[in-house]
């Protein structure tokens, strides 16, 4: 059922490439400027529309000559567009300098906690902060701006940033794209296991409120009746 459905869903895209290769893209760049769009997600579905384009005797064209995702230009777009959009961050924060830092916008995706800690990584691991950073849910783009704002050079963000996206873009893009059904299994188990500590995580959350309540009210019941008893009248 679960396999049915994202099948299904993603059946009609795997056989409009162009759109597929700008939409990563887009959503690369997305994800870069702090948006709340995990690269991983983008990744691993663009990997499934591979995955459907690699086996048309199992997901049939509209039509026999209808082009289809490929996986090796889907893996090098992808990398391009992770490593592409990690620059021009980069050169955001090299170009604008500690201004970036205390701007407004700035501060409307990092506390001073978050900063901190950038700060903390950047003087701790130096240039290979760069690649830490792309493994830090909300700590990517003012990580990589605070690179640029720092005078990292170019050469050496990019050779880091380069090397780690090497190893982990076209990596989830091959993986998915040759063992999708063997992964949509494996999804279809943690979808099970994740439903289920939901709804124990609910039963736990609404329960111990239920016994709050059900304990305030008796205590507030008794007070009440106490200054009941004690009234002179």
């Amino acid at each position: 059922m679960f396999e049915d459905f994202v099948v299904n869903f993603f059946h009609g895209y795997a056989y409009q490439p162009g759109m597929v290769y700008l939409a990563v893209v887009m959503l690369m760049l997305a994800s870069a400027v702090g948006l709340p769009l995990p690269e991983e997600l983008t990744l691993v579905s663009a990997g499934f529309l591979a995955y459907i384009g690699l086996n048309p005797q199992l997901f049939p064209p509209p039509t026999p000559d209808a082009a289809v995702v490929n996986v090796h230009v889907l893996a090098v777009v992808s990398f391009i567009a992770v490593v592409g959009s990690d620059f021009l961050i980069f050169t955001i924060g090299r170009v604008y300098g500690t201004r970036v830092l205390e701007s407004k916008f700035f501060r409307r995706f990092i506390d001073d906690k978050r900063k901190a800690r950038i700060q903390s990584l950047t003087a701790k691991y130096g240039l290979w902060a760069v690649g830490l950073f792309r493994f830090m849910p909300g700590i990517r783009f003012p990580g990589h701006i605070a690179c640029g704002a720092v005078g990292i050079a170019p050469s050496k963000f990019l050779a880091v940033d380069m090397f780690v996206a090497l190893i982990s873009v076209p990596t989830q893009i091959y993986l998915v794209a040759f063992y999708g059904r063997e992964i949509l299994a494996v999804l279809q188990e943690v979808k099970i296991v994740i439903g289920s500590g939901i709804l124990i995580f609910l039963l736990y959350y609404f329960g111990r409120r239920t016994i709050h309540w059900y304990r305030e009210k008796s205590r507030i019941k008794a007070e009440t009746k106490k200054l009941l008893d004690q009234s002179p009248l």
